[in-house]
């Protein structure tokens, strides 16, 4: 029924005919009222939208003039275009079936770097980037989460930050992992990403120069290049990220340096200290994405890069995703005491705010120790799941993968002894059931290395073992 498709405005300046011509016109455009359609009788028309005669008569004759309809008298009026079509003089309509799509310069260049990272539940072994949400004590979280339901019915609108969780991140993050901050320095986020989205925004100036690590983690490239950063990827050696010797500073540089996404590299002290003191306070920003900083397994975890500095120009950003259970959606932004105000008020303004209720319940699992409690037991469990798939792709794969163990994290690089075929091994792998990255498709731009990256963390060593056997197969 037409009239079920028009919505006229009693209240409006623009005229009731004007208002009746115009959405006609754009159903005719859009293809909703097609080619060859006969509409109602101006008599049947009128009273179903209730109005008068005179009004469907005027906008049948404005559209009959435009080309858009075939009027006669005594005869119901047909249309005469085509969707998107209309005749010439007439008025332009935007069609939305028709043209390409205008994008902004950094959507028109997304893509999916391997097409198995549009991944679909469940979780298929041997996925990276996931810890084993099996052994998350939900019984207990689920507590945490009614306890602050409770509390959220008798108190009023709080900050946006919860004080309370700010003031126990403070306190872990410098006991665990030498970070210096006081609590107003921290705010809550939704993601990681949402903090390096936040950065961008406030930060960078289009055409800003950015370093980020290649291979990397490509979200950052991502949140840096949709601000207009100029994005060069820095390669690693042993040590981690390289700097060029003799290149000036840029206006931020983003860095893994605890455990370098994807290799699981640790950054040397003297590394460390070379990027500090490159750094000009005030001019260059250094971003410590430290996503998994809470397991390390074979050594006492290095201190943050952000605790050695001297002059405030490091971001220390963590999520709670790996620690705890993917679907939290809690992360954590420490900034610059110099920013703090500024930074609070763009959060507000993008709209990166986090749940309250879930930001309470967080500060009370922090605050009762079931937090530390679970990040031992999963020390203990995901190294012998680490030493496990290291020990199974050394005995299964050997002769075609060589395996970089990594000091902790959730996930570690196999490299491809012969050729450079990772895309085309994994998307073989997916097919059977085995869900792995191509580490060349980690790269910025060129990929130098070519490999797999593997997460052992969600995954008991019975599903390891059945997951190297398919792989083994396969290869």
């Amino acid at each position: 029924m037409i009239a079920g498709l028009i919505d006229l405005n009693r209240a409006d300046d623009e005229g009731l005919v004007a208002q009746l011509t115009s959405q006609l016109r754009g159903l005719i455009a859009i293809g909703r009222l097609g080619k060859g359609r006969a509409l109602p009788s101006s008599r049947r028309l009128a009273s179903d939208l209730g109005v008068s005669r005179n009004t469907v008569t005027y906008a049948f004759e404005q559209l009959a003039a435009e080309g858009y309809l075939e009027a006669s008298h005594g005869r119901r009026p047909v249309v005469t275009v085509d969707g998107g079509q209309r005749s010439e003089g007439a008025t332009a309509t935007p069609s939305v079936r028709s043209g390409k799509l205008r994008l902004s310069p950094w959507a028109s260049k997304l893509k999916q770097t391997d097409w198995p990272m549009s991944y679909q539940a469940p979780l298929k072994p041997l996925r990276p980037g996931h810890g084993d949400a099996r052994e998350f004590p939900n019984e207990v979280w689920a507590r945490c989460l009614r306890r602050s339901a409770v509390r959220a019915a008798r108190r009023d609108l709080g900050p946006v930050n919860r004080t309370r969780l700010r003031e126990a991140l403070a306190h872990y993050l410098a006991t665990s992992r030498g970070v210096r901050a006081t609590a107003d320095q921290i705010m809550i986020l939704p993601s990681a990403q949402a903090a390096l989205t936040l950065i961008a925004a406030v930060l960078i100036t289009p055409g800003d120069d950015v370093w980020v690590e290649d291979p990397g983690y490509p979200g950052a490239a991502a949140a840096f290049r949709a601000s207009g950063a100029c994005v060069a990827g820095m390669s690693l050696d042993e040590q981690g990220m390289q700097r060029i010797p003799g290149t000036a500073a840029p206006k931020l540089i983003f860095m893994t340096p605890s455990h370098q996404h994807p290799t699981g590299r640790l950054m040397s002290l003297a590394r460390r200290t070379e990027f500090l003191s490159s750094s000009r306070p005030g001019k260059t920003w250094i971003v410590e994405d430290d996503y998994d900083g809470e397991f390390h397994y074979d050594s006492r975890p290095v201190p943050a890069l952000q605790g050695l500095d001297a002059h405030d120009r490091v971001f220390y950003v963590g999520t709670f995703s790996k620690a705890m259970t993917s679907d939290i959606r809690l992360g954590y932004l420490v900034v610059p005491p110099a920013l703090v105000g500024t930074f609070e008020i763009a959060q507000r303004h993008i709209g990166l705010i986090a749940s309250s209720h879930i930001q309470e319940a967080l500060a009370e699992f922090i605050a009762d120790g079931h937090f530390l409690a679970h990040l031992r037991r999963m020390r203990r469990l995901y190294h012998a799941r680490r030493d496990h798939l290291v020990e199974g792709l050394q005995r299964h794969l050997g002769e075609m993968l060589s395996v970089e163990v990594p000091l902790g994290g959730i996930q570690l690089v196999a490299r491809l002894k012969r050729g450079r075929a990772d895309q085309a091994a994994v998307k073989r792998l997916v097919e059977v059931g085995v869900e792995t990255r191509a580490l060349s498709s980690l790269a910025l731009d060129q990929p130098r290395d070519y490999g797999l990256l593997l997460g052992f963390a969600a995954w008991r060593e019975s599903e390891i073992s059945a997951a190297l056997r398919t792989m083994a197969a396969c290869f």
